[in-house]
């Protein structure tokens, strides 16, 4: 499968406003009522079918009843709402002297990974922070994704030692791809984004990024890689299932009330 870039879009995370506690309530909106209740996700839609493109649209607070999340939707080139990610692990850190940040004083945690079908393959949906959590990935590639999709904004402390680092660990580690989407930095903001967007292939190698600045990334993906480079390294037969196993609480769930 060659030149998806030519069919995808991927945008950043929070791109409908600042990202910033304060304005998180400000730029919610309904994703589920739509309309004008969501101009954001009824743009992406309208760019999707017209373009007849799959677009990872980075994410917006989305407003639902009286919680916010940090969510991420799927269109497909039918302009169709195909999936939506709500960022399952909150960015709450404190690195004294360098960067103190709590997502969860006005966001909610997310409750299901997000896995979906689309023209340019299945995808794995993260949302920055997500990508920290090897788990998430691990459950991905085991229900069978070929790419994984996180647009995030790392800053500027965390982004020059993991961002790339994590990228390519988390395609490494399950011999797929990984694609990320940056807001450009502004240094004049009041959260400085690190930038690089980046594409990184199954064997953990980048294959496209950028710097800072705003700029638009091309690669191809072929996904005829993934089974070559796991028939060469072949890692899912060689784990030690008499000693450790992935449990898909969500798929135990969904078996037991059958």
């Amino acid at each position: 499968m060659l030149a998806k870039q030519l069919r995808r879009q991927q945008k950043r995370e929070i791109w409908n406003g600042p990202y910033s506690n304060d304005s998180f309530p400000i730029y919610a909106e309904d994703i589920d009522t739509g309309g004008d209740a969501s101009p954001s996700t009824a743009m992406l839609s309208e760019v999707a079918h017209r373009l007849q493109i799959t677009i990872v649209g980075g994410s917006i607070p989305e407003r639902s009843g009286d919680r916010l999340y940090n969510t991420c939707c799927v269109f497909g080139t039918d302009g169709k709402l195909k999936a939506k990610h709500r960022k399952i692990h909150l960015f709450d850190i404190d690195i004294p002297g360098k960067i103190t940040f709590k997502e969860s004083n006005t966001l909610t945690a997310g409750e299901n990974p997000t896995i979906v079908d689309t023209d340019i393959g299945r995808l794995g949906i993260g949302i920055c922070y997500d990508i920290r959590f090897q788990e998430l990935a691990v459950l991905y590639a085991a229900r069978g994704a070929h790419l994984l999709c996180y647009p995030g904004a790392f800053n500027m402390t965390t982004g020059p030692l993991h961002w790339e680092l994590l990228q390519r660990a988390r395609a490494a580690d399950n011999q797929l791809y990984v694609a990320t989407c940056s807001p450009a930095r502004d240094v004049g903001a009041g959260y400085v984004a690190w930038g690089h967007s980046t594409l990184v292939g199954p064997f953990g190698e980048v294959l496209a990024t950028t710097e800072h600045d705003e700029a638009i990334v091309i690669a191809e993906v072929d996904y005829s890689l993934i089974e070559a480079r796991r028939t060469s390294l072949p890692l899912e037969r060689q784990k030690r299932g008499d000693l450790y196993q992935l449990v898909d609480v969500e798929r135990l769930n969904s078996q037991s009330t059958k």
